[in-house]
């Protein structure tokens, strides 16, 4: 049997060979395909993380419990030690101040000061805030993902158990539109709960493996809280591409061979959803090749 990990692979050389050079609102520049799809088989063991790179998959589960929190604001992520988020908040108070600050005085300055956190660390309404508080034009707040395991629960083989992140009305008051933006789930008649995640743009080098770690954490919580067993992680992407400044590291991650997948487990369970932590997560059997490094587009 192919390795899983091949269906990334496969998608990176898709895209050095036939994507489409294109301007991006970065300035950056990519190579860009439309429409791309993964599959595996979580509950058989096939747990994406990459293995051609080393992938800080707790970094990628602190960011899901992050957006399930509710919370738009990274001083949570910064005590967290999760640095994915600052670079937003960051070129925002350069640009509105013009003050050079460096990426770690700014980390600390949010970190130690509450009131200072407040007005530069919020994203605004982004992921989390959907999620959680999605405002009606009646003020109503609606809990998508509550409501999704209560439909889990109450009648699994609904067709509408999905929560998604794009309010049109909002959007422009976010750091980043959501990218990883619709959650779609589906129980089988033997109990095994799937995840359909559709992507509108996805960084493949950076995004993807992020992603793809936080949606099986997601996938496995959620099947937790429903009673249900996990099934298969289904990925969509969009607009799929790598920036231009990550070609030669795509090239070094292609020229690895996979290694054995790991498998990540819960090894308690939680309450409620709002209730899981880091060390409620283990992944045992990650021997991956080295880190490959790169700069995220802003």
């Amino acid at each position: 049997m192919r390795h899983p990990e091949f269906q990334y692979l496969d998608l990176m050389s898709r895209v050095l060979e036939e994507g489409d050079r294109r301007i991006d609102r970065t300035g950056v520049g990519t190579l860009s395909v439309f429409g791309a799809f993964a599959r595996f088989n979580v509950g058989r063991g096939e747990f994406p993380i990459l293995t051609t790179k080393k992938v800080h998959w707790k970094l990628a589960v602190k960011e899901m419990l992050w957006f399930l929190s509710g919370e738009t604001n990274i001083r949570p992520l910064l005590q967290a030690g999760v640095r994915i988020w600052t670079d937003w908040p960051l070129a925002r108070f350069r640009k509105e101040t013009g003050e050079p600050i460096s990426q770690e005085d700014f980390e600390e300055r949010i970190v130690h000061d509450e009131a200072f956190a407040r007005t530069w660390g919020d994203l605004g309404p982004v992921y989390g805030k959907q999620w959680r508080r999605w405002r009606g034009t009646d003020g109503v707040e609606h809990d998508q993902v509550q409501g999704l395991i209560e439909t889990l629960r109450e009648n699994p083989y609904s067709r509408r158990m999905l929560f998604h992140a794009w309010n049109v009305a909002e959007i422009q008051d976010m750091a980043l539109p959501p990218c990883h933006m619709v959650y779609q789930f589906h129980v089988d008649t033997s109990g095994k709960l799937s995840l359909l995640l559709f992507q509108r743009s996805c960084d493949l080098l950076l995004g993807a493996p992020f992603n793809w770690v936080g949606a099986v954490a997601l996938l496995l919580m959620v099947a937790q809280q429903a009673r249900l067993e996990p099934g298969e992680l289904i990925w969509v992407g969009g607009d799929v591409h790598l920036y231009l400044n990550h070609l030669e590291q795509a090239k070094l991650q292609l020229s690895r061979e996979p290694r054995d997948m790991p498998t990540l487990t819960l090894h308690s369970r939680a309450s409620s959803i709002d209730d899981y932590r880091i060390e409620d997560f283990e992944l045992s059997g990650y021997a991956p090749h080295p880190s490959i490094k790169a700069d995220v587009a802003v």
